[in-house]
C-alpha cells in the first residue's frame, strides 16, 4: 500500500471533483464561446460541447456517475479516433493525449462509481433511513 492509502477514497472525490469540472470547461468552450473557445458550428461538436458541459458538472457533483462517465469516456473515445488518430497513431505526435486520458480517466470512474463526497452518496444515504 502507498503512503496516501488511508486518504485513497478523499483523493478519489478530489479527481472526480476536479476533472469534471475541467472536462466541463471544455464544453463552455465549444457550447458558448467562452474562455477561449470557438463556438461550434457542425452538429457533432454540438453534441460534444454538450456532453462535456453537463457531463462534466455531473461527474464533478457525483450524480449518475456510473453512467454519465461511461457516455463521457465513449465520447472521448471517438474524439481521439475522429480527430487525432488519422494524424498519427501516437498520442504525442497527435496531440490527442488530453481526449486519451480523458476516456481511461472516466472509464476507470464508470467503473469506481461516485465515492464519497457525492450526490449519488448522498441519495444512497437517504434511501438507507
Amino acid at each position: 500500500m502507498g503512503f496516501l492509502a488511508r486518504y485513497a477514497e478523499q483523493l478519489y472525490a478530489v479527481l472526480r471533483i476536479v476533472s469534471g469540472f475541467m472536462f466541463a470547461l471544455h464544453g463552455v468552450q465549444k457550447v458558448f464561446g467562452l474562455l477561449g473557445g470557438t463556438k461550434a458550428e457542425a452538429p457533432l461538436f454540438i453534441a460534444a460541447g454538450w456532453i462535456e458541459l453537463v457531463g462534466g458538472i455531473l461527474i464533478a457533483l457525483g450524480a449518475f456517475t456510473p453512467i454519465v462517465a461511461f457516455i463521457c469516456s465513449g465520447e472521448m473515445a471517438v474524439a481521439y479516433f475522429k480527430a487525432h488518430f488519422p494524424q498519427s497513431p501516437w498520442p504525442v505526435e497527435n496531440q490527442g493525449e488530453l481526449a486519451a486520458l480523458y476516456c481511461f480517466l472516466f472509464l476507470y470512474m464508470a467503473a469506481r462509481g461516485s465515492g464519497i463526497w457525492s450526490v449519488d452518496a448522498a441519495l444512497r444515504g437517504r434511501n438507507r433511513r
